[in-house]
């Protein structure tokens, strides 16, 4: 055989540029090697690595003063043994480095033989930027933005998973509730209460195990799964004292926030085997803690689920009415009490059943405003009174006042608000009506004093203050509130001449009211005691209650209007029959 070194001088040099291009290629396949954005390392059996390009390096903190030292690189060749002695191709994510430099990796291994070796090629991808977005997209689905907390549908897979379980041990779901979050939000602004829920969650959170879980499921509501307990008696505890922890002040923006919670609790197995049944019971419960007062708990019972079919049926009737305008109005007079002249009407909704059978307000109102069913109702009542003006006129005059009510969730409501400003224009005599709405409206951080109350100015219509002494304000309030008339609440009133503490407040009430400019209606007066004291220790012209009349429909308005105008005849001071003692707010006129 000839040497290569024995070759003629033409071989010879063919020979050499061949091996020069050979070099070149593998120089230039080393280099598109080092370069590939992707990460490749050769491994062999024992884990040493043959080959690993720039991107492989810096994903596994291969450097030049510790090129075979690092928590990553010592997790990838153990890895690729593994997969070298399985002989199968596997596909793996690996986190690789910390805080801001931080990577999630792609990674394929695949087992190959090369020149009678067992190698394993890897490659991986930095898919970093794609797995935050999938992390968002996440949390977005499973995670409330606001507090962090898991969403309605993690906690209802968690308690589906207990159910479906084979120990089937007991749990329990509290739904919670934050008492006047409505108000909170309107008085704070929008931020505090935002900031008062994620207070709230962690306050909520604490002491929480880890097979526990609380999930804010919407506004202001939140779900409490305790998984596992022993007894009923352990949940009581445990929800006592986190009422307690709740009833303590946030201090939010400068300012002291209290924030009571109403907290419904069922059981597993007791109270419901499904999801469903259970978190539907524990908002039954929550509710009833809600109508006996609020910032309770209470454990759900049958009788509670039967209170819940009744209201379910009342809301059905409800719509129903609403559809079929199956809606009247009573009207009570507002009387002069020293001359004894009638100086408006208050228009006071009434709802006929299936059966024609009146209902007071207190049975559908509340529900009204709760399903959003309000709006429509208010508009109903003010064309009931179009309907009924020739009768009103006839029998009051033309010149008497008209008052209807608007709940304070309404007068915060500007596209209402305007609605129903266009609604009494329409009517002709917009100057007529009196807005009646109570006092929340004034003093809640709403637009109804800047940008409400000047469209009603401007079409004449009076606004009243509503139930003054039963909301949140104060007497300092009175200042900054623009209205023509205050109704002074029934509690105030009742027994006013043995009630001496009673009686300063009304003079605190009136005298500032008189300053102000404001007209002062005692509402509810229902003995000759009461009138009298009113006619003697003060300067109040005006009341309502059942001492002068009963609300009364359209065709006992006219007897009604002789019967006050009679009794102009002879003294105001004469004794009269005094209303049926015990009867309820509800009973007499309220909404």
């Amino acid at each position: 055989m000839q040497s290569r070194f024995n070759l003629d001088p033409q071989t010879a040099a063919t020979e050499g540029a061949h091996e020069r291009a050979a070099d070149g290629e593998l120089g230039m396949l080393r280099d598109i090697f080092r370069l590939l954005p992707s990460g490749v390392t050769v491994q062999d059996e024992q884990g040493h690595f043959l080959l690993v390009n720039d991107a492989a390096a810096a994903q596994l903190g291969i450097t030049a003063a510790a090129p075979s030292h690092s928590k990553e690189l010592d997790h990838r060749r153990e890895t690729g043994i593994e997969v070298l002695r399985s002989g199968r191709p596997a596909i793996v994510e690996e986190s690789v480095g910390h805080g801001q430099l931080k990577q999630v990796l792609h990674t394929t291994h695949r087992p190959v033989r090369i020149a009678d070796r067992d190698l394993l090629l890897s490659s991986s991808s930095d898919i970093s930027e794609l797995k935050a977005v999938e992390d968002q997209l996440f949390r977005s689905a499973y995670y409330d933005e606001l507090t962090s907390l898991p969403t309605r549908r993690v906690i209802e897979h968690r308690a589906n998973s207990l159910l479906r379980g084979e120990a089937q041990a007991s749990f329990a779901l509290a739904f919670l509730d934050i008492d006047n979050f409505k108000y909170i939000n309107d008085y704070y602004g929008h931020g505090a209460g935002d900031t008062l829920l994620i207070e709230v969650a962690k306050r909520l959170g604490l002491d929480l195990r880890d097979s526990d879980m609380l999930s804010r499921i919407s506004g202001d509501e939140f779900l409490l799964l305790l998984n596992p307990i022993q007894s009923a008696q352990e949940v009581a505890e445990y929800i006592h004292f986190t009422l307690h922890r709740l009833k303590a002040p946030f201090f939010i923006d400068g300012s002291e926030i209290f924030a009571s919670t109403s907290i419904g609790v069922s059981l597993y197995p007791e109270h419901g085997r499904s999801y469903e049944q259970l978190r539907q019971n524990a908002d039954i419960a929550m509710y009833r803690v809600k109508s006996d007062g609020k910032g309770a708990a209470l454990f759900f019972d049958a009788s509670m689920e039967r209170e819940a079919q009744a209201r379910m049926q009342v809301e059905q009737s409800l719509r129903l009415a609403i559809l079929e305008k199956r809606f009247c109005c009573a009207f009570q007079a507002k009387v002069d009490i020293r001359t004894q002249d009638i100086k408006g009407i208050e228009a006071l909704v009434r709802l006929r059943d299936d059966e024609g059978v009146i209902q007071a307000p207190g049975t559908f109102i509340n529900l009204a405003v709760e399903l959003g069913l309000i709006d429509e109702l208010t508009h109903l009542v003010l064309a009931e009174i179009v309907r009924s003006i020739d009768l009103i006129n006839d029998t009051f005059g033309p010149n008497t006042s008209i008052s209807m009510n608007v709940a304070a969730k309404q007068a915060g409501n500007p596209e209402f608000m305007r609605s129903l400003a266009q609604a009494l224009e329409a009517t002709g005599y917009p100057q007529r009506f009196m807005i009646e709405v109570t006092e929340d409206a004034f003093v809640a951080k709403s637009h109804f004093q800047s940008e409400i109350l000047p469209i009603f100015r401007k079409l004449g219509v009076g606004i009243s203050i509503d139930d003054f002494g039963i909301g949140y304000s104060s007497l300092s309030a009175l200042a900054d509130i623009t209205a023509d008339e205050i109704k002074i609440d029934r509690s105030f009133i009742t027994d006013i001449h043995k009630r001496p503490r009673s009686q300063g407040i009304l003079r605190a009430i009136e005298s500032l009211s008189e300053a102000l400019g404001m007209t002062v209606i005692a509402e509810g007066i229902e003995s000759f005691e009461e009138l009298a004291y009113l006619q003697a220790a003060t300067k109040i012209r005006y009341a309502q209650g059942y001492y002068f009349s009963r609300p009364v429909f359209l065709e006992e308005l006219k007897p009604v209007a002789q019967i006050l105008s009679e009794s102009r005849v002879g003294s105001a001071n004469r004794p009269r029959e005094q209303a049926r003692p015990g009867m309820s707010r509800g009973e007499r006129y309220r909404r």
